[in-house]
């Protein structure tokens, strides 16, 4: 692995730490929900491996577009020029990630969007977890989160958002329980196409975070 190779990878193993006010380290949901089987996942991971491609070069590299699209959405919903996201990045990196903004952008035409929180960091003392949230705000007319992926649209994904939900109203980002979750999935090359699921009620899946946080918890209690 060559020096700039290196330098992404270890970039894409940085992860936020989360603490409650007493200082104690709690998970972040994408840990929590990583308890979860993903078959499709995995015949994704042979799929690239069939074809040669080294999986964890290609992955890193994928990360790197999607934290990339990530920062110009969010530097655009700030107010800021999208384009600064870009700087250092390679050419490839760069290719990639403006087609994703592109694409967001097409989308952001036919919506009012008002953000309330962008890349916000919470933790949750009640619950004993923490979450980076990508976007709450009031999308034509009704509160909302919203997450936005590079890689297509899985179930796990609402029990993400209803994680989130949680941690915006247990810390006051919103007033009242969020009415709407959306996923975008936005592509990063002409070999995949834009996707959307919106619901209007994710319950089961914040019962399903809520038994992969308790199963998460005993397995620490097994390891000590």
């Amino acid at each position: 692995m060559t020096a700039a190779e290196k330098s992404l990878a270890n970039k894409s193993k940085q992860h936020t730490t989360y603490k409650l006010a007493n200082g104690d380290k709690v998970p972040g949901v994408t840990t929590v929900i990583g308890l979860l089987d993903k078959p499709a996942l995995k015949f994704w991971a042979n799929k690239i491996g069939l074809q040669g491609i080294k999986m964890s070069e290609y992955v890193d590299a994928l990360a790197e577009v999607g934290t990339t699209a990530h920062a110009m959405i969010h530097a655009d919903l700030s107010g800021k020029g999208a384009e600064s996201a870009l700087e250092g990045k390679s050419d490839d990196i760069k290719t990639l990630a403006e087609n994703c903004y592109l694409s967001f952008c097409e989308w952001r035409k036919g919506h009012d969007i008002k953000p309330i929180a962008l890349e916000k960091i919470l933790v949750s003392e009640q619950y004993r977890y923490g979450g980076t949230v990508d976007f709450i705000g009031i999308v034509d007319g009704v509160p909302e989160i919203i997450d936005f992926k590079t890689g297509g649209i899985w179930p796990e994904n609402f029990q993400q958002l209803a994680a989130y939900a949680q941690l915006a109203l247990e810390n006051g980002v919103v007033s009242e329980p969020i009415h709407r979750f959306r996923v975008l999935s936005i592509p990063r090359a002409e070999t995949e196409s834009f996707d959307e699921k919106v619901r209007i009620s994710v319950n089961v899946e914040w019962d399903i975070f809520k038994h992969c946080l308790a199963i998460y918890e005993l397995k620490k209690q097994l390891e000590k």
